[in-house]
């Protein structure tokens, strides 16, 4: 199945006490947080090892973001973030990511483009087309 907004890839989460600040929400980087190991799952549920990626001379680096922060998280809310590429390109993916409640409402959602790149160099190369199969499949 593919990935898009209606079948997206999804990635529990559980706020513990260190990902909360002095108010009890959720601090503002550890949306960013949540969302990196959601695509680093999606990567890993479609058979991507990101340390067999690197060991080939490939790697992402994020290179845009835009994040909307439309309502606090708190301590011990189960979470849910829905991934899903947007826009592929031939050395990037911008992925859409939301984060929502068990009420299905959005806390956050953020667009992410990520860029395929040589790790020694870190210059653009194509991605694989392994992994292009596999997201887009």
């Amino acid at each position: 199945m593919v990935m898009t907004e209606e079948h997206p890839f999804d990635w529990p989460i559980r706020v513990y006490y260190e990902d909360t600040d002095v108010g009890g929400l959720v601090y503002h980087a550890n949306y960013i947080k949540f969302f990196e190991r959601a695509r680093t799952e999606l990567f890993r549920s479609v058979g991507v090892s990101l340390n067999d990626l690197f060991a080939e001379k490939v790697s992402f680096v994020v290179r845009h973001m835009e994040v909307d922060y439309l309502k606090g998280a708190k301590l011990d809310d189960q979470l849910v973030v829905r991934t899903w590429p947007n826009t592929i390109r031939r050395a990037s993916i911008e992925f859409c990511q939301v984060l929502v409640n068990t009420n299905g409402q959005t806390l956050c959602s953020a667009s992410i483009q990520v860029a395929c790149v040589h790790p020694d160099t870190l210059k653009p190369i194509k991605i694989p087309e392994h992994i292009l199969s596999e997201i887009t499949k």
